[in-house]
């Protein structure tokens, strides 16, 4: 397993300042690509033979590094629909990309998952995307994730999980915007101040946001088992389900 501060060494050098200022407003958010790639890791690392991970929102990279450096043998299709992003982690996963490891699709996730054959991925792993979706394209989402996954493949994601308790995840979700005030006035960076505040009116808005219980009653309902929160730290939790 890869401990934080050799994940926080290996980041910094690979994915450099995107992955410092990340980790500096948000730390949580580094700390769930990490416990995502061990999960990742966990799973492969039983199996006889190399695995594919299919990673939803890769984003600039951090994910798909922690998901690339769990098992050696893996190999990873890395989707997402925003190309500026996408575009810094081709350049900072150049290595891995020219290895034949890692590929990148840049549909958006559901197309992206609609052009894969049934049961044909072992695992489905994801950090900070499926928060972002709207309520009825999650559903289809999570519905096709069952789908290409193979029987007894895993679906592991780190995201914005809503506390049913309604008051507790209001002064959770205060407490993160106190923090980015903290952290961003002393820096300087009123534009990012400002960024993560209009994203976050949009985590929070009725159509996107995913409230614990529904979303682990939408997965049941689309056939999984064994699905657990594995860890939760305020609004931020870790979940895995298996086909």
């Amino acid at each position: 397993m890869m401990a934080a501060n050799s994940f926080d060494a290996m980041f910094s050098g690979v994915i450099g300042r995107e992955y410092e200022l990340l980790k500096l407003i948000c730390p949580m958010s580094t700390e769930m690509s990490r416990l995502v790639g061990l999960e990742v890791g966990e799973y492969c690392q039983l199996k006889p033979e190399p695995q594919w991970v299919v990673e939803l929102g890769g984003g600039t990279g951090i994910t798909t590094l922690s998901i690339l450096s769990a098992d050696e043998r893996l190999r990873v299709l890395s989707v997402d629909s925003e190309p500026t992003m996408q575009s810094q982690a081709k350049q900072s996963l150049q290595t891995w990309a020219d290895s034949g490891r890692l590929e990148f699709s840049g549909q958006d996730a559901l197309s992206a998952l609609r052009m894969l054959n049934n049961e044909s991925v072992d695992v489905v792993a994801s950090a900070y995307t499926l928060h972002n979706f709207e309520a009825d394209y999650r559903r289809q989402v999570i519905s096709e994730i069952y789908r290409v996954l193979k029987s007894g493949g895993l679906f592991v994601n780190g995201d914005r999980y809503a506390l049913d308790d309604v008051g507790a995840h209001t002064r959770g979700t205060q407490a993160e915007v106190a923090g980015y005030f903290k952290v961003l006035t002393q820096i300087n960076r009123l534009d990012l101040l400002e960024q993560w505040i209009i994203h976050l009116f949009n985590d929070e808005s009725e159509n996107h946001l995913m409230r614990e219980s529904v979303a682990l009653r939408q997965l049941s309902e689309a056939g999984f088992d064994g699905i657990r929160i594995k860890l939760r730290h305020q609004v931020n939790a870790l979940l895995t389900a298996n086909k």
